[in-house]
């Protein structure tokens, strides 16, 4: 155990910083660094952390139960490019009036896009009826990603 004053003298020999690391210890244990370089280290750190962090966004897509083949067509392939490029879509079938009664309708559309859909991406939230609306959630396959090189350089 190095006393306080012994520690402060061979922070000033090495030209460095004497950082106290956990100052609830008992006794307080203390570092010699070199404060800026610690600093300057961590915050790049934190800046390649966000770098890499990826927002997943969740994008809706509307459908109604009586939906012409060719709409649906269409909403599938948006929905697919949706997937492909990492979102998450939800799916919402709106039900009007009468439309109520014929819940099942709804569910066959939701079902028959996740069945088309099952190679790129993975049912999150099966079809559930909230109020007027039927609600499912499609998540992304994500591929396995190549292990990347370890960066040349320091």
């Amino acid at each position: 155990m190095v006393s306080l004053e012994r520690a402060k003298q061979l922070a000033i020999e090495r030209d460095m910083d004497l950082v106290e690391v956990a100052p609830q210890a008992q006794p307080p244990v203390c570092r010699i660094m070199d404060y800026g370089k610690f600093k300057f280290e961590s915050l790049k750190k934190d800046k390649d952390a966000r770098k890499k962090h990826q927002n997943i966004k969740v994008k809706e897509m509307k459908l109604r139960p009586k939906i012409g083949e060719h709409d649906f067509q269409t909403k599938f392939h948006n929905v697919k490019s949706f997937l492909e490029q990492g979102d998450k879509v939800k799916l919402t079938i709106m039900f009007r009036g009468r439309e109520m009664v014929h819940q099942d309708i709804g569910k066959n559309l939701l079902d028959r896009m996740a069945r088309e859909l099952k190679t790129i991406s993975s049912v999150e939230r099966t079809p559930l009826l909230e109020g007027k609306n039927m609600i499912m959630i499609l998540a992304p396959v994500l591929a396995p990603t190549a292990a990347k090189p370890a960066s040349e350089g320091t």
